[in-house]
């Protein structure tokens, strides 16, 4: 049996807050127990025992924050690798390149292709759902606006028939998690309907949509918004748009793509501000070079150029995607934007935990749940990440 792990003396985020000198106990795959270092055993959640049944193995980690695994809802790769085309191997590289950076939970994405592409990879996809390598996936296209298309083949896209969508959810074989979808265009909001039924997430984004049609996407079950602000008409005074209904209404989790390219400072803040810190999620909405450096790559059928750490169309020079990792969009939040720690932990862990409906397992640092968490400095970079119990990075490595 592997030691019960005692970690102690780190500045720990609890769902209550955040502890000085506090203590995880992991055993196994799960946490035993979190508390002040110098809780008594009757303090709740605290543990009389350092080892239960079996020899502690104890880490001072004095000095630096302890805070919950990252949670992903949208990434198309990195590493040098996609999930969007490439093989089961590809796929496992890339999910590994962002389990380094202190993602432990993660969604992968498509983009838009042929419909019977897009199910064939639903279906490799879902096998590593089902294997505990991904939490499942995300369509993000076809069923898309050409007029706010960003890096996706216009050729390919399509309206958003019912029929072809729930298509795409069968062939994730009980894996779908999110689909994004235009929900002005014919079908959208029959496709909502249709996805909220099965339990999968509808999420608005590059999307053509007015303020009025994005409210009736919100009330026929729309629940996200995707890359708020990218890829969608801009606030306006006399044109409110999509971006101010999904701000407003309590029902819609907004992500964030914070890599200082994608979002100004003072339009994160405003997203923080309207939407409060319990509907943000920050996302990396990743391509290949992820984790992985400058060059040219494919997203989907169409090439990108990525020049210091920016992707763009080759063709057209729109954004492709990020090479961001949560690591940094968790830096920036706290060392640039001036975000409480808090809320920007919420952002990668919480928030998404529960859209996914996995916080019962995930997302926080409390008893019972998987042992997922991340290690960083008093500068916020990262020194540690631990998935179900196991160092993917060891911070006694340096």
């Amino acid at each position: 049996m592997a030691p019960t792990k005692v970690l102690t003396g780190a500045r720990v985020v609890l769902p209550t807050g955040t502890v000085d000198d506090g203590r995880v106990i992991v055993d196994g795959t799960r946490i035993l127990a979190t508390a002040p270092a110098n809780a008594s055993s009757g303090t709740p959640g605290s543990t009389s025992s350092d080892a239960p049944g079996n020899a502690a193995e104890t880490l001072d980690l004095t000095g630096h924050w302890l805070v919950p695994g990252f949670v992903d809802l949208h990434n198309h790769g990195g590493g040098g690798a996609s999930f969007t085309s490439g093989t089961v191997d590809d796929v496992l590289k890339g999910i590994h390149t962002h389990r380094l950076h202190g993602t432990t939970t993660l969604v992968a994405s498509t983009v838009t292709d042929d419909l019977d592409f897009l199910a064939r990879r639903a279906g490799l996809l879902a096998e590593l759902a089902e294997q505990g390598d991904i939490a499942g996936v995300h369509f993000e296209g076809p069923f898309i606006s050409p007029c706010r298309k960003g890096a996706h083949s216009e050729e390919l896209l399509r309206d958003p028939d019912p029929a072809e969508v729930r298509k795409l959810i069968d062939a994730a074989h009980g894996h779908a998690k999110m689909v994004t979808l235009a929900t002005e265009l014919p079908g959208g909001l029959d496709s909502v309907r249709l996805l909220a039924e099965h339990g999968v997430i509808a999420a608005v984004g590059h999307t053509d949509a007015t303020y009025e049609q994005t409210v009736a996407a919100v009330d026929a079950g729309a629940t996200v918004a995707t890359h708020l602000f990218n890829a969608m008409p801009a606030l306006g005074h006399r044109a409110p748009g999509p971006v101010t209904a999904l701000l407003e209404d309590e029902r819609v989790t907004v992500e964030l793509i914070n890599d200082g390219t994608h979002l100004h400072p003072a339009a994160l803040q405003l997203a923080f501000r309207h939407a409060g810190p319990g509907r943000v999620a920050f996302i990396t909405d990743a391509m290949d070079a992820a984790g992985f450096g400058d060059g040219r790559y494919m997203l989907g059928p169409l090439e990108v150029d990525v020049e210091d750490g920016v992707a763009r169309l080759v063709e057209g020079g729109s954004i492709a995607g990020s090479t961001l990792t949560l690591d940094r969009a968790l830096k920036r939040a706290v060392t640039v934007d001036g975000l409480p720690v808090e809320h920007a932990v919420a952002a990668l862990s919480a928030n998404p935990a529960r859209l996914l409906g996995m916080d019962d397992r995930i997302g926080s640092l409390e008893p019972g749940k998987d042992a997922d968490l991340v290690v960083l400095d008093a500068e916020f970079t990262l020194k540690g990440v631990m998935r179900r119990g196991e160092w993917v990075v060891d911070p006694r490595l340096g």
